[in-house]
């Protein structure tokens, strides 16, 4: 199970992100060293439990950099590194700004990005993603892009894709016809997917068949499913003796091509509850897909979750 078990650093590398329950799992002053330290402990925990997938983005704030001063210190070599690049991190470390990111899908952003990325992570580095793809990226039509992507493949670098808001399925349909001197140009995809949002699960399925390595992002909701559970999955969590976020993750997991599901643990304990998930036994793989909302209103909820 563990080798199905991936740890995120969107919650970890900057002073505000969307998560309920984050709050009061991350140092009441949330400096730079103290944040850094926050993220070594999780990814100390992370390490000694099995988990070998780190996964981390451009717009993170300090995430990559946290990452690579804490391989740099541990000295650890065998873990799976992925990153992301379309998304700037635009708060300068405040997390009363109006502004946290930006979003350009372009070749003068990929070639800025690509370039600070490795200057952290050269030799680490397993997965590059586009981050938050959508249908209509201009990426589709731009092969200049297209080609300097598809060059890091020559490094061993595997390029993939995340997506997000209510098409998902649509730009993971697109993606996979997408090809570069007549080969596919993905080999990963990183999407959304929870017992409330369903709706990318038969496009994720396609992926997986196509060979391409499936990741589940958000599986709690952004904490929704930990903070907020509904009442089935709550009762489905005090008969298993874990918490509502261990059941979440374990719908995830029980998906048959669900190959990597993404933890977003703020603090050690956080992953220890997380980690239960390995305990949780559900009759089948749908057991909760009642639950699902419509997609508009689950992304229109989620839109409205405040940055703190």
């Amino acid at each position: 199970m563990l080798e199905r078990i991936g740890l995120g650093l969107a919650a970890l590398g900057r002073p505000a992100y969307i998560n309920l329950g984050r709050q009061g799992a991350l140092p009441g002053v949330r400096t730079v060293p103290a944040m850094r330290a926050a993220a070594w402990k999780v990814l100390d925990e992370a390490y000694a439990a099995g988990i070998r997938w780190v996964d981390a983005a451009r717009s993170y704030g300090r995430a990559e950099e946290f990452l690579a001063g804490w391989l740099a210190d541990r000295g650890h070599g065998d873990l799976t590194v992925s990153s992301k690049w379309g998304y700037a991190y635009v708060a300068d470390w405040r997390p009363d700004a109006k502004v946290h990111e930006v979003k350009e899908h372009s070749l003068a952003r990929f070639e800025q990005q690509w370039a600070e990325t490795e200057e952290l992570l050269d030799g680490r580095l397993s997965v590059y993603q586009v981050h938050s793809l959508t249908a209509d990226s201009p990426l589709f039509n731009d092969p200049l892009l297209q080609e300097s992507l598809f060059e890091l493949t020559e490094r061993d670098i595997r390029i993939g894709f995340s997506t997000t808001g209510p098409a998902q399925a649509d730009t993971i349909r697109r993606a996979l016809g997408l090809t570069v001197h007549g080969r596919p140009l993905f080999s990963t995809v990183q999407s959304t997917w929870n017992v409330l949002e369903t709706s990318a699960g038969p496009a994720l399925a396609e992926a997986h068949d196509a060979g391409l390595h499936v990741l589940v992002k958000e599986a709690l909701a952004n904490g929704r499913l930990a903070v907020e559970p509904p009442a089935e999955l709550l009762g489905i969590a005090e008969r298993s003796g874990v918490g509502a976020d261990a059941v979440a993750l374990a719908a995830a997991l029980a998906q048959p091509w669900a190959d990597t599901v993404l933890l977003g643990a703020a603090s050690p304990a956080q992953l220890r509850a997380n980690l239960a998930a390995a305990r949780v036994s559900l009759p089948h793989a749908d057991v909760l897909a009642h639950l699902a909302v419509d997609p508009g209103r689950y992304w229109g909820l989620r839109a409205d979750l405040a940055w703190n």
